[in-house]
């Protein structure tokens, strides 16, 4: 069975549960894990917080800081959260943190498998997760520290990657009912462009991150959790 359920509340149920948890931050974080993974960075070491990242950075030589706060690049960073905006991480170790994606993540490594998905990976998040053997929470990010806002574009590509794997959806059927409709007669471009953080990323110059995270399916990695790190969790790239 396939559950949707968002925030803090998804990451809680996959670890109490025994699921299979996949983290949708679908503006940005899931798109940019999976690009950085599939241009060749050797691991993600996905931390909360700026401070514990940049203690990373220091004490892993070599290492890229990648991430945001409030849709940039916090200062000292080698780069932010674009996935069209990717350096050379061939064979890097990759410090990556986000506002909400990637605290997440870090909560729900405490379920028995955890990944990231959008609608960039959908379809591979969906085989990911059907390769688990048992049931599966798909989370929409929402956003740290506001449980009452709602990322329309994270229930979006939460949908979509539940489309991929058509199975059954337990919690969450009604919205996921909703949602399918709506992909299937606006698209998933159109939705994303409506919501409150693709006019965010507007204002920031960043809106052609929205059209290129609204894309399904470019790449066939899933960003999933290996292990625990120093400082959160270590991340590599499944092709699945």
């Amino acid at each position: 069975m396939w559950h949707i359920i968002p925030g803090e509340a998804g990451c809680e149920y996959a670890a109490d549960h025994g699921c299979a948890a996949i983290v949708v931050d679908a503006l940005r974080a899931s798109a940019t894990a999976a690009v950085l993974l599939d241009r060749g960075a050797r691991e993600l070491i996905v931390v909360r917080d700026v401070d514990t990242a940049r203690q990373a950075r220091a004490a892993l030589p070599g290492a890229l800081l990648l991430g945001e706060r409030g849709g940039l690049p916090p200062e000292g960073f080698d780069g932010g959260n674009s996935p069209r905006l990717i350096p050379d991480v061939k064979d890097r170790v990759v410090v990556f943190t986000t506002t909400t994606g990637a605290g997440r993540l870090v909560a729900a490594s405490g379920a028995p498998a955890a990944a990231m998905g959008t609608t960039v990976n959908a379809s591979a998040s969906a085989r990911w997760a059907g390769a688990q053997d048992r049931d599966v929470v798909v989370i929409p990010a929402g956003l740290a520290g506001d449980p009452n806002f709602r990322a329309d574009e994270d229930w979006i590509a939460a949908v979509a990657i539940a489309m991929a794997a058509g199975e059954p959806v337990g919690e969450g059927a009604a919205e996921f009912k909703a949602w399918k409709g709506l992909i299937e007669e606006h698209g998933t471009l159109r939705l994303f462009q409506q919501t409150r953080n693709a006019a965010g990323l507007e204002a920031l110059g960043l809106g052609d991150d929205v059209t290129w995270c609204a894309q399904r399916d470019v790449t066939d990695v899933a960003p999933v959790v290996s292990g625990d790190s120093p400082w959160g969790v270590r991340v590599v790239g499944a092709r699945c």
